[in-house]
């Protein structure tokens, strides 16, 4: 999206939250998120992707996330039916809940930005904060309509837009070429 590089990569953790531990539907087949012993490296791989961090996530700790996860998802579902209002309440509510508040950090080699931790600084809070906020970037700007549910048949997982003209409408490019085949093989018919 590009607000700033830590912002973007908060959005996308709460984009990977949502679908690794919201039930639903993917990629044309019913989900059920993880639970048991495969949850906790799930959530970790969700708040890794990519980085370096090998913190473990506690099967406590893997639970709130589930829950922190649903409440992510409402404001994705607000989105993509077209009640901002919803959504915006949405995430004031997680702010409130997390007490998120700014403090410039700097890191790993990294220069100064912006988190957002939440007052008691736990593994849960602290990302619960960040990605509230950083939806709550993206609902106060013109790119609100970045944030989207896949349109395929039987998916409704999230994604972010950030394509350059913003016409994104599947999590997936597994999803799209499900749409594109099935409408190819409806013209055959």
């Amino acid at each position: 999206m590009n607000f700033s590089s830590h912002m973007d990569a908060v959005v996308a953790v709460a984009v990977r939250l949502v679908n690794a531990l919201t039930p639903g539907e993917a990629l044309g087949r019913p989900y059920s998120p993880p639970d048991g012993d495969e949850l906790p490296p799930a959530v970790a791989a969700a708040l890794r992707a990519g980085r370096r961090d090998t913190r473990q996530v506690t099967p406590d700790e893997a639970a709130e996330f589930g829950m922190v996860a649903g409440a992510l998802r409402a404001v994705f579902d607000a989105v993509a039916a077209g009640q901002l209002d919803e959504a915006a309440s949405q995430v004031n509510a997680l702010l409130a809940v997390t007490g998120a508040r700014p403090l410039l950090d700097r890191h790993d080699s990294e220069p100064w930005h912006l988190h957002f931790h939440g007052a008691d600084d736990s593994l849960v809070t602290g990302w619960s904060a960040g990605c509230a906020t950083g939806l709550a970037v993206v609902l106060g700007s013109e790119l609100h309509g970045r944030l989207g549910v896949c349109t395929a048949e039987r998916c409704d997982r999230v994604y972010v837009d950030t394509s350059r003209n913003g016409t994104r409408r599947f999590c997936s490019t597994a999803c799209q070429n499900r749409v594109k085949a099935a409408a190819f093989r409806a013209r055959q018919a």
